[in-house]
Order: C-alpha cells, then structure tokens, then sequence
C-alpha cells in the first residue's frame, strides 16, 4: 500500500509540476495545449502538486 502511495504522488507530483509550468507559460508544450498562459491552471497545478507531495510522505511513513 506504502508503495503504491508513493507511485501516485510521483506522478501527481510529476502532473502539477507540468501544469505549472503551462499555466505560468514556462512550458510551451504541446504547442495547442489550451492550458498555456492560462493562470488558473497554474493554481490547479499547485493543488495537484500538494497533494502528490502528501501521499509521497504517507507513503515514507
């Protein structure tokens, strides 16, 4: 179960970072990705990441 936490926060973790880096414009791909210098998906990225950080520590625990 530990393991299959901390699997699921790396790539929650990997996703928000993604979105991120869209939402802020940083990362332009792909280039007809709606998501791009859109901000909000920015903020959806950082929740996203939060929680991929969190099962990463339940799953160390």
């Amino acid at each position: 179960m530990a393991r299959s936490l901390s699997i699921i926060g790396f790539v929650a973790l990997a996703i928000g970072l993604l979105w991120i880096g869209q939402g802020t414009g940083a990362i332009a791909w792909p280039r007809s990705s709606f998501m791009i210098n859109q901000l909000q998906w920015a903020g959806y990225g950082a929740l996203l990441g939060a929680i991929g950080l969190i099962l990463i520590w339940q799953g160390n625990r």
